[in-house]
């Protein structure tokens, strides 16, 4: 048995989707355990592109399974919508090929005025959120007032849940948030008509996982955003609505932490975060916006200009610690070529003092002033390297040196998009 968690260990957007398209080859399932389609990877295989929101993107391999679980909060329109794009480039998209959790929670239109009307009121001072709706749905989930995906299956318990929500939606959006009213009508029809096309595909996953252990099948647990987004760990509360870290990965599918074998962090090269929050090795100069540019930075799920910044392994050790990594996969290390000199932040100073992880307090953490190790860059194209060994010196000496300060072993680096264009250092299953 060998089943592997995959996260990412800084703000999201680390290029998880290509590591985890990388692993579905030898896996015989592939589960999304968290997150909503605020998330988003982007894939090209032989030459097309995919981006991926909600489905994990093993769908791509034909004799894979993938698993949506209860911990993912799922907009039923955006999830035909892939399923439609997908079918439309000739990939099957069968409950036999995909499954949704009956527990899982239902982004309602109500989630997304609440998401969008919040953060109009803020202003300047709000946190940057995608809009999808995504945290005030995990707030009813919180709330027991929550529609999962099971509901669908029974369409007068569903009327009755979204009539009961719009009471009190309804009296936020227009006593408080200066926003329009919503009709129960035309949304339990729109779902229920979505309905008919989900059925399908809504299962018990965690009795489906379950058998597929017992039967010694390969399962491959796929997180969306990064650590340091996490509700908890986070940089709270410019953070996302759920638990992106490993330990998630049970609650998430229904699965015991037994049955987990290995932790697999994915490390971009340098590091990047989208909307609001404290960001300590920020590049605001030409340098930033040279990675920025050849690294192609705007996140796939808003196509918002990412904010781009040496790597922090301050950020990477917190979290290989809240994880358990167990190994680490460097991506996008071809973006640093071109570059004289690259430095890693390998700890942090706050009014003299040196601080060894990052703190909790917002506040404190805008005081961080980083501590950089300066190294040698390369200016050789690296994207055609298959082997550690073909790297220019300054190369590995900087992978030696991520190894090092974070005391996890590599196992894999990403020098190009394509699946091809990957060094396996060591195969984590």
């Amino acid at each position: 048995m060998s089943n592997i968690v995959v996260v990412g260990t800084q703000w999201g957007d680390e290029g998880k989707g290509k590591v985890v398209d990388l692993l579905t080859a030898k896996s015989d399932m592939v589960v999304r355990f968290q997150g909503g389609n605020n998330a988003g990877h982007t894939l090209v295989v032989e030459g097309r592109q995919f981006i991926f929101h909600l489905i994990p993107s093993g769908i791509l391999y034909p004799d894979k399974k993938c698993l949506i679980g209860n911990g993912v909060v799922v907009d039923p329109e955006v999830l035909l919508e892939e399923m439609a794009k997908l079918e439309d480039a000739r990939i099957d998209v069968t409950p036999h090929r995909l499954s949704l959790s009956e527990k899982a929670h239902l982004i309602m239109p109500y989630h997304r005025e609440l998401d969008h009307a919040r953060e109009a009121r803020k202003g300047k001072a709000m946190i940057g959120t995608t809009g999808r709706g995504i945290g005030p749905c995990y707030e009813d989930k919180a709330a027991r007032t929550g529609v999962r995906a099971v509901d669908l299956t029974e369409p007068d318990v569903f009327e009755e849940k979204v009539k009961a929500n719009l009471e009190e939606k309804n009296f936020l959006l227009t006593r408080f948030l200066n926003a329009k009213a919503l009709e129960a009508g035309p949304i339990v029809d729109a779902y229920l008509k979505m309905a008919e096309r989900l059925k399908p595909y809504i299962t018990d996953v965690s009795l489906e996982l379950d058998r597929a252990v017992k039967a010694g099948r390969r399962i491959l647990f796929e997180g969306a955003q990064g650590t340091h987004l996490d509700v908890d760990h986070g940089t709270y509360p410019f953070v996302t609505s759920s638990n992106p870290v490993a330990g998630s990965a049970c609650a998430g599918v229904g699965i015991g932490p037994n049955q987990l074998t290995h932790v697999l962090g994915i490390v971009k090269a340098y590091t990047t975060r989208v909307g609001a929050g404290p960001f300590a090795t920020e590049l605001l100069d030409a340098t930033g916006d040279y990675i920025q540019e050849k690294g192609h930075e705007f996140g796939a799920t808003t196509g918002r200009r990412r904010r781009c910044g040496w790597l922090d392994l301050v950020v990477v050790k917190d979290s290989a610690r809240l994880n358990g990594l167990g190994s680490i996969a460097i991506t996008k290390l071809d973006v640093l070529a071109g570059l004289e000199t690259i430095k890693l932040c390998v700890g942090y100073q706050v009014q003299g003092e040196a601080v060894e992880q990052r703190p909790a307090s917002v506040r404190k953490m805008a005081l961080c002033q980083p501590v950089y190790r300066e190294m040698a860059g390369w200016r050789e194209d690296i994207s055609g390297v298959r082997r550690l060994d073909q790297l220019p010196s300054e190369a590995r000496a900087y992978l030696n040196a991520i190894e090092e300060i974070s005391g996890v072993p590599i196992s894999i680096v990403s020098v190009g998009p394509a699946r091809e264009a990957t060094i396996v250092v060591k195969d984590v299953f």
